[in-house]
Parts: C-alpha cells; sequence; structure tokens
C-alpha cells in the first residue's frame, strides 16, 4: 500500500520564482527538486487510493478556492522551509484531516534537509530568503499524493485531484 498526503501544488511560475531566487545551491544542504515542491495539507500514511480518495472527496464537497502565497524562510529540526500564507489555508488543511495528526498545522513547502546537529547550515538561506514573497496564486485544487521511496529520495506522484470551488 502506498504512503498517501494531499497537497497543494504550487503553479509554474511561482515554482520558477523560487528556483531564481535561490540562484546556485551549496551541498552543506540536501536540496528538495522543485518537482517535489509542495504545500501538503493532511498525511495519512500507507492507505488504499480508492478509499482515502473517496473519504477526502466527501471532505472537500463544495470547499472554495483559497489565495496562497510564498513567503519568507525558517527552520524546523532540519528542514529549511518556506512560510505558507492563506487566510482560508488551515480550515482546508483541517478538512483534509489535518486536525487529526498530533501537532499543530503548520503550513509550509519544504526547500531542503540538513543535519539536525547543524543547524547553522541553513542560516545563510533564512537570512537570503527573509524578504522573499511570491505571488498571490488561487489554489483551485487539492492532490491526493503517493509517495514511494526510490534510492534515498522519495518519488511523487498524483493519484486525485479535488477542484475546488470557484465562487
Amino acid at each position: 500500500m502506498p504512503v498517501l498526503f494531499s497537497a497543494l501544488l504550487p503553479p509554474e511560475d511561482v515554482v520558477a520564482a523560487i528556483a531564481a531566487e535561490l540562484g546556485a545551491r551549496d551541498s552543506g544542504l540536501r536540496w528538495e527538486p522543485p518537482e517535489r515542491w509542495h504545500v501538503t495539507l493532511a498525511y495519512y500514511g500507507q492507505d488504499d487510493v480508492g478509499t482515502r480518495a473517496a473519504w477526502l472527496g466527501e471532505r472537500l464537497a463544495g470547499r472554495g478556492c483559497v489565495d496562497v502565497r510564498l513567503e519568507k524562510a525558517a527552520t524546523f529540526p532540519g528542514v529549511l522551509w518556506l512560510t505558507v500564507a492563506g487566510t482560508e489555508l488551515t480550515p482546508l488543511a483541517n478538512a483534509a484531516g489535518a486536525g487529526a495528526e498530533p501537532r499543530p498545522y503548520r503550513a509550509h513547502l519544504t526547500l531542503a534537509r540538513f543535519p539536525r546537529e547543524e543547524p547553522g547550515l541553513a542560516a545563510r538561506w533564512t537570512e537570503r530568503l527573509a524578504d522573499f514573497t511570491s505571488r498571490w496564486w488561487p489554489a483551485t485544487e487539492v492532490a491526493l499524493m503517493t509517495s514511494v521511496g526510490e534510492r534515498g529520495a522519495p518519488r511523487y506522484r498524483v493519484a486525485r485531484t479535488f477542484e475546488l470551488d470557484r465562487a
């Protein structure tokens, strides 16, 4: 059974803006490639795609699209990420199941990972990206994603998408 999560996928021009802002990346961090960039709404673990898709479809029915943008960088232990802004983002994530997770929901887009015992590796990047702001974009669909481990790096695939109302 695959590992599943729901996510918002940033549009191509926003991905390009982040990549341009990052420029050349040093080897002290393990950078996530742009094709894996996403904003997780909820993590489900190993689950059946059909069962989870039916559940998620019911939870998202009638939900409106949300306006989001990416902002300054921050860190969790071992993770460099961009903040995600959007007033309706947390309610959408909770509808997708984030409220069932043991820790509070914090919208973010992971850029890189680093050894937890070396937090200074990310310091120059949080400083460099302190003023970064992408454009606002309407998130018009939620993707149900699969994650399959492949030699040290997972491969993400969109299993299903769920349109959000554009009202």
